[in-house]
């Protein structure tokens, strides 16, 4: 157990023990504090990211660590990293053991308070996520979960649904997205090639429609129904 102790000098396989106990020391640290702690980052990705970034760092601001040590700890850590995403994808039941499995905290309109718990967050938490989804009310909700990368999906009672050209199975166009035209005073001329459009139909559009100027536009846009949007500068 030496390797655990401040030593004046560590053997390979130290190193090597020591970077196996931080790495799983770390997933248990992570598990802990929960989904809400690591957000968006995957556990096995915070943990390799939180380590490395520590690992490397430290002798590059101490001229008394030397390289070899980080380095093998962190080819020990990147081998780990490795070993557990393939054993992830290989044996469900370990991939159910390191990723939590979704929390369910909104079924129905009611809160669950124990999914609350679980997922380590408050009732403050919550009402953010459901604002972001555009929910207003917890009531309209019919199942809500809690994502092991740390957001909610949100499933609305159908009757509290919007209603979309499909309901009343009305026929729409094609999906358009706009072309940029301009963009911070600049003209894109391989847009404007492409929809066979020049530079002087660019300067006439914004005079007649905007009275400026190409140098004034900070984003402008063209549909396929010829509609130009333009943002000036403010």
């Amino acid at each position: 157990m030496d390797f655990f102790l401040n030593q004046e000098s560590l053997t390979t396989i130290d190193w090597i023990l020591r970077a196996i106990v931080a790495f799983f020391f770390l997933v248990f640290v992570a598990k802990t504090l929960g989904q809400r702690a690591i957000s968006q980052l995957r556990l096995l990705d915070f943990v390799i990211t939180l380590v490395i970034g520590n690992i490397i760092a430290h002798p590059l601001s101490d001229e008394h660590l030397g390289l070899k040590g980080p380095i093998i700890t962190t080819s020990v850590l990147v081998i780990l990293y490795l070993v557990g995403i393939f054993s992830i994808l290989k044996w469900p039941r370990l991939r159910r053991l390191i990723i939590s499995a979704p929390i369910k905290v909104v079924q129905d309109g009611e809160i669950i308070n124990k999914g609350l718990k679980k997922a380590k967050i408050s009732i403050d938490d919550l009402l953010e996520e459901l604002r972001k989804e555009k929910v207003e009310d917890v009531k309209k909700v019919a199942i809500a979960i809690w994502e092991p990368d740390g957001k909610i999906s949100v499933f609305l009672d159908p009757k509290y649904e919007p209603i979309t050209p499909s309901s009343f199975q009305m026929e729409t166009g094609p999906f358009d997205l706009p072309r940029i035209i301009i963009k911070e005073g600049k003209i894109d001329y391989k847009e404007l090639k492409q929809i066979n459009k020049d530079e002087g139909w660019v300067d006439s559009s914004l005079e007649r429609l905007y009275q400026t100027e190409v140098n004034n536009v900070l984003l402008a846009t063209l549909d396929r129904k010829g509609s130009l949007k333009v943002f000036l500068y403010k």
